[in-house]
């Protein structure tokens, strides 16, 4: 699944959020340019099970190489841009919630400058 991101004019963030269950995953996809840096946080909004969400950062052009992992690196990142294109924010659960099938809200916070 995938659903693409759309800041309001003069807004360089916006706030996403949602749910995810078992192994889903969602890319939340946005364009932007080399050189420009990415801010964006993970919160748990509400689970039924342990709340091990996490997001990688896709360049433009991969499908599942990430140039940020979220279950290594941590929840909150900001981090320069290589390359001109559409970037995906991929979100999913590891671990226990995956493999039982749980639910776990979140919101992220995202922004491009």
């Amino acid at each position: 699944m995938s659903s693409d991101v759309q800041f309001k004019p003069g807004n360089y963030g916006t706030m996403v959020n949602g749910t995810i269950r078992g192994d889903e995953y969602i890319d939340y996809k946005l364009r932007a340019k080399a050189g420009q840096e990415m801010f964006v946080s993970l919160n748990v909004d509400g689970t039924n099970g342990n709340g091990t969400i996490y997001f990688n950062i896709l360049p433009p052009g991969s499908n599942d190489v990430a140039i940020y992992n979220g279950s290594m690196d941590g929840r909150t990142t900001t981090i320069e841009l290589p390359k001109s294109g559409e970037y995906r924010i991929r979100v999913y659960l590891m671990g226990n919630d995956r493999d039982t099938d749980k639910t776990v809200g979140y919101n992220i916070d995202l922004s491009i400058q």
